[in-house]
């Protein structure tokens, strides 16, 4: 039987400018799943970028590849990735400097 877990990186915590979710160390898992639910409606011409990063050790980052397609919209989106490395975590930012989008990040694996 896979094993499979979700771990929440963050909890709707206001989003603003420049941001970086908590890492997740993920070395076990094959694949994973981030979702992104934004919980109100950002506002007009407010959009949520967000890209996957990994890192060998948790400390130093380096964009993987995978980005979201601009979230402007209240509501889940998601991403897969595979061929991570040992640590996953979702940076970006929120395009008006002032707005603060409230959202939640999940990472959900399997081996």
């Amino acid at each position: 039987m896979r094993q499979s877990y979700t771990a929440v990186v963050e909890r709707a915590n206001p989003l603003s400018g420049e941001f970086a979710t908590e890492p997740y160390e993920t070395g076990w898992a094959r694949e994973a799943v981030i979702f992104v639910k934004v919980r109100e409606e950002p506002g007009d011409n407010v959009e949520l970028r967000a890209r996957v990063q990994i890192s060998p050790d948790g400390i130093d980052w380096v964009d993987e590849g995978t980005t979201f397609p601009a979230i402007r919209r209240r509501g889940v989106y998601f991403v897969k990735v595979s061929n991570f490395g040992n640590w996953l975590r979702l940076a970006g930012r929120v395009t008006d400097p002032g707005a603060k989008i409230r959202a939640l990040v999940y990472i959900a694996l399997k081996e």
